[in-house]
């Protein structure tokens, strides 16, 4: 007889599942979330934002072509837990170097499948996101009410790099500081592609530790984690505002650089997290498919005057993208650098450089 594992969440409903990957040895508490990607598993397992939360995957099957660590978004998976209807024991990829469950072993993730994930989305859907348990425990034994005052703790300290380093380019036309919340790789891929030399650097960086290394923009990333609890890096960013140096904020950089200008943000009822998010760009009125990985967002009627709203989404009218008149920035909730997901935006990179360029080569 198959181990039974089970998932109980804050309100006392319960799910019983069957374990994967790493053994679970000790109970483990998180926020449950889900998306709804049919493809970018990998990319999803790496994605530093999931940090304090487990994830559902709508989609049913999971790991039909394998793992490559070429599509890892940073070195290794941050997520608590992974929640499947199913996962595939044979993939079949050309590229695949390892299966699914060899992957959370090597990473000590543990996983629970065979559980409706469906009904477990459609909760969430109409409740909310909420906080899990996952237990070998029967969850009637189980006190639900602690659940619901457990929350994710130094997320952005726990996934950014301890100490800068550059990501060198062959050609070197501009010089960009990534400042790192929990960057997925992709964003300095691009930016490399673009013939920029990237200096990574940590979120506990100042103001005057970033002037000082002359940049030409600042990138700032995605991450995990709700965005007021990351005052110290607010103020440094409100300093860098004044300086004109461009900026590009994605995901949790869009929301801080909001909050560094006076702006306000909110928790979700149950986020964005998939790949089929459609966009409006209001300057244009072209709609764009976008990939997202959040549970916050701006609340418009708290935007400056000195900002204007760039993109909003069609599904529920949030904020997903502000334009900055008093200095040269701009930011976006979804990820332009998608992988895998849609590329309809990767032209914003360009727009990043656009204004590069113009702060370099100033009209006379």
């Amino acid at each position: 007889m198959e181990d039974i594992i089970y998932l109980q969440l804050q309100d006392g409903t319960w799910f019983s599942g069957k374990p994967f990957g790493a053994p679970l040895t000790k109970d483990i508490i998180a926020e449950v979330v889900f998306t709804t990607a049919m493809t970018g598993y990998t990319e999803t397992l790496t994605d530093p934002s999931y940090y304090g939360q487990m994830v559902v995957q709508t989609f049913p099957l999971i790991g039909n072509y394998g793992v490559m660590t070429n599509d890892f978004e940073s070195k290794g998976i941050h997520m608590s837990a992974y929640i499947t209807r199913e996962w595939c024991k044979h993939p079949s990829n050309f590229r695949q170097e390892m299966d699914l469950d060899t992957f959370l072993k090597k990473e000590g993730i543990p996983g629970i499948y065979d559980i409706d994930t469906r009904l477990l989305t459609k909760k969430i859907r109409q409740f909310g996101v909420m906080n899990g348990r996952l237990t070998t425990s029967l969850p009637e034994s189980i006190v639900s009410a602690t659940l619901a005052d457990w929350n994710i703790e130094n997320a952005v300290e726990s996934v950014s790099p301890k100490e800068p380093y550059e990501i060198p380019c062959g050609v070197s036309e501009y010089h960009v500081v990534l400042w790192d919340f929990g960057a997925k790789s992709n964003i300095a891929r691009k930016l490399h592609a673009l013939n920029c030399q990237v200096t990574v650097v940590p979120a506990s960086y100042t103001c005057e530790q970033i002037l000082s290394l002359h940049p030409d923009g600042i990138m700032l990333s995605n991450g995990p984690g709700n965005p007021k609890a990351n005052a110290n890096i607010i103020k440094e960013l409100a300093k860098l505002c004044k300086h004109g140096i461009p900026l590009f904020g994605i995901c949790l950089g869009h929301q801080l650089l909001a909050l560094a200008n006076g702006a306000d943000t909110e928790k979700l009822k149950y986020g964005h997290r998939g790949a089929n998010q459609p966009v409006k760009e209001m300057f244009t009125g072209k709609t764009y498919i976008t990939s997202q990985n959040h549970g916050y967002t701006v609340k418009p009627d708290t935007i400056p005057k000195h900002a204007t709203v760039r993109f909003t989404n069609i599904n529920d009218d949030t904020c997903e993208g502000i334009t900055y008149t008093s200095f040269p920035g701009f930011s976006v909730q979804f990820h332009p650098e998608a992988c895998g997901g849609p590329h309809d935006t990767e032209y914003l990179f360009q727009e990043f450089i656009t204004l590069m360029n113009r702060r370099k080569m100033p009209c006379h």
